[in-house]
Formats: C-alpha cells, structure tokens, sequence
C-alpha cells in the first residue's frame, strides 16, 4: 500500500528541464508551482517526521483495520495494521529501515526480514523529502508527458524516473497543481509478480502548513484493492529510528 501520503508528500518533485508544447511550461516551473501548492519549500524542509492514522478498507477481502503510518527522513517508512478485531494483539506490519525491507508475512503471519526484491520495491515507497528538495542527489529525473483526460478533465502529466529506472507517473490537478493520481509498478506481496497499480488522492487538507490528502483510493491491475481515510496527521513527533528497525 502505497504511502499514498505520501505520494502525496512524496510524489512531488523536481529536477530537469523540458518543455510541453501544449502548454508552453517547462518540468521546472510545473515542479515549482506543484511545491508551492502542497504548502512550499521552506514548511517541506521543516518536516523530520510524520505520523499518520486512520482507516484501511481492503475492498476485496470485504474488511477494514485501524492504520498507522511513520515516515522519517530521509527514506525511513513503517506501515501498522491493527487486526486485534479479528485476533487478539495481531499487527501486520511493512517497513523500511533505510537499508532494508521487513514485515509479517502474509501466508505465516510472522516478521521476517524481506527479500532484496521486495526491499527494493518498498524503497521506492519510503522515499522521503530529498525526493522533493534534493532529486539531483538521487539521480531523479522528470519529464512532462501529454495531458492526459480523466473523467472529462485534463490532467498535467508528470513521469518520475528513479537512478534505478523505477517509474511513477504523476497526474496534476491543472487548477490546484496537487496530485490527483499516482501510476507505477509493485510487486505483488503473494506472487512476486509485477502488477500495476494506481491511487487516487482526494479530500486535500491543510495541516501545519501543507497540504495532505486524507483519502486515497488504490487499484491492483485495474481493480480497486483498497480504500484508506486518515484521521490524524502530526509532524516532528522525534520519532525513534528503533521503530524502523526489525526486532
């Protein structure tokens, strides 16, 4: 599950410079104007932390759980399901501790560390701010694709290319220059298979100064997997690297 938050926080980024003919506007000034609309470059850089709760509906499996998510720059992420409604004191737990990936697994219930496969694709997700302030640092790139239409509306369209080739493709609110939908690849957590996935951000509300998205909608190869509405979003909580790390 996508840090949808996230790529909502992190999904936001700069760095080369080409330009749309439609529009005349280069990857630079899109960037820029998608910074300053999620709250600015200053109220980014003063982020060490996040902690977000709410609720997952996973669709398919016609259950939801209590959500918590922890993210720390710069590529720290833990993801916390509450599933003691259906066991008493069960967790199911994902998490990147900056180096590697670790979690329950989904077949044993048990924490396990994961394989370089999977650390390399939750990597992806943990991605924090320096995605956003310092893309060059990481060999990031941008470029603007056409405008896409969505449900009858343009889109700006942004594609992210990370040093290791992973793409994500960015879909910009044309009026508001806030992500409206996030497309890339992940690896399915019970097959290994790759399967595309999409997430739909909506309800955008300002919190400490940035704009977060307080719903997402998630599809797995074109069907809607999950539904997710957080409740609680705190910045700078000085959260324990030990959170990250596998025990």
């Amino acid at each position: 599950m996508k840090k949808a938050v996230g790529g909502a926080l992190v999904a936001a980024l700069l760095v080369t410079l080409a330009v749309l003919p439609a529009s005349g506007q280069s990857v630079q000034s899109v960037l820029d104007k998608m910074i300053q609309a999620s709250g600015g470059r200053k109220a980014i850089e003063a982020v060490k932390d996040m902690t977000i709760t709410g609720t997952i509906e996973m669709v398919q499996m016609g259950m939801s759980a209590p959500l918590t998510m922890y993210q720390k720059e710069p590529n720290k992420m833990r993801i916390d399901l509450d599933l003691s409604a259906f066991q008493a004191g069960l967790t199911f737990t994902q998490a990147f501790d900056g180096t590697k990936g670790w979690g329950t697994n989904q077949q044993t219930m048990v924490i396990e560390a994961m394989s370089e496969a999977q650390s390399k694709d939750i990597s992806h997700q943990a991605l924090g701010n320096e995605a956003l302030l310092n893309p060059q640092k990481l060999g990031i790139t941008y470029a603007l694709k056409p405008k896409a239409t969505l449900e009858g509306k343009d889109y700006i369209v942004l594609e992210q290319t990370l040093a290791d080739g992973h793409k994500t493709t960015i879909f910009l609110d044309q009026e508001t220059y806030l992500p409206y939908k996030t497309a890339t690849t992940t690896l399915d957590p019970m097959s290994g298979a790759i399967i595309e996935t999409e997430s739909f951000a909506s309800d955008y509300r300002k919190v400490n100064g940035l704009m977060i998205a307080h719903s997402i909608r998630a599809l797995a190869s074109g069907t809607e997997s999950q539904r997710i509405t957080f409740s609680t979003v705190t910045f700078n909580s000085n959260l324990d690297d030990a959170l990250f790390v596998m025990k």
